[in-house]
C-alpha cells in the first residue's frame, strides 16, 4: 500500500484537491476532520485542552476562537499541539489499518502541517498543493474574521511555500482553475498505481520511492 501525503499552506486549495482524489476512489485520511471531532461536543481531547487552556471550554467543546487566541504565536510544537498529536495519531493508525484490510493500493494522508511536523517520515511520497502568493492572500483575506496582521501570523506557522514545493515529490498547481488541478492529482493516482509496494508493506522502513513530479 502507497502512502501519499497530501499538504500545503493555509488557503492553497488542499480541500479542494483532497476532494479530488476521493473523487478518484483514493481513501483520504483528513487530520483537520479528527481535529474537529476531538475538540467537539463531548470529543476526547476536551478535558485535556481544558486543565491546560482554562477558559476555552464551552458547553463541552473547545471555542476554537479562544484557543487559538491563546496559542496564536506559538509554532508546533505547542502545547495544544502535544495533546492533540498521539490522539491524531491513534486515528491515522486506524485508518491504516482498514485501508490495508481492504487491500487498498494507494491512500492520502492530509495534514496540513505535514513538514513542520515531520509527517512526511510517514509517507512513500509527498504532494504539494500550490497558487502564487497574491492568491493565497486574496483567499485569506476573503475569511471572515482575517486581515493582514492575522494573515501574516498564520503564515509565520508555516514553512514557505516555495521550500514545501522543493522538497516535495509533486505539486499540485491549485491557481489556475479546477481542471488543472484535476489532471495533476490524476497524473499522480496513475503514477503511484504502478507502485506495488510501500511504506505500510514495508514496516514503515526509512525507504522512499523515487522522487517524481507530476
Amino acid at each position: 500500500m502507497i502512502i501519499l501525503g497530501l499538504t500545503g499552506s493555509i488557503a492553497m486549495g488542499k480541500s479542494t484537491a483532497a476532494a479530488m482524489f476521493r473523487r478518484l476512489g483514493v481513501p483520504v485520511y483528513d487530520a483537520d476532520r479528527e481535529v474537529h471531532r476531538l475538540l467537539g461536543r463531548n470529543g476526547a481531547a476536551v478535558p485535556l485542552i481544558d486543565r491546560t487552556f482554562p477558559g476555552v471550554v464551552i458547553d463541552g467543546a473547545v471555542d476554537r476562537a479562544r484557543l487559538g487566541a491563546q496559542v496564536f504565536d506559538d509554532p508546533p510544537p505547542c502545547a495544544s499541539w502535544r495533546i492533540l498529536h498521539p490522539l491524531v495519531a491513534a486515528r491515522r493508525k486506524v485508518f491504516l489499518r482498514t485501508a490495508a484490510r481492504r487491500r487498498c493500493r494507494l491512500v492520502v494522508l492530509d495534514i496540513p502541517l505535514l513538514y513542520e511536523t515531520r509527517g512526511e517520515r510517514l509517507c512513500d511520497a509527498v504532494a504539494v498543493v500550490s497558487a502564487p502568493r497574491f492568491l493565497q492572500e486574496i483567499r485569506l483575506l476573503r475569511r471572515p474574521g482575517m486581515d493582514r496582521a492575522r494573515l501574516m501570523a498564520i503564515l509565520r506557522q508555516q514553512l514557505p511555500d516555495a521550500v514545501k514545493r522543493r522538497r516535495a515529490d509533486f505539486i499540485i498547481p491549485s491557481g489556475l482553475g479546477r481542471t488543472p488541478t484535476f489532471l495533476a492529482i490524476r497524473r499522480i493516482v496513475r503514477t503511484l498505481a504502478r507502485r506495488e509496494r510501500g511504506k505500510w508493506a514495508r514496516s514503515h522502513t526509512s525507504m522512499k520511492l523515487d522522487r517524481r513530479r507530476s
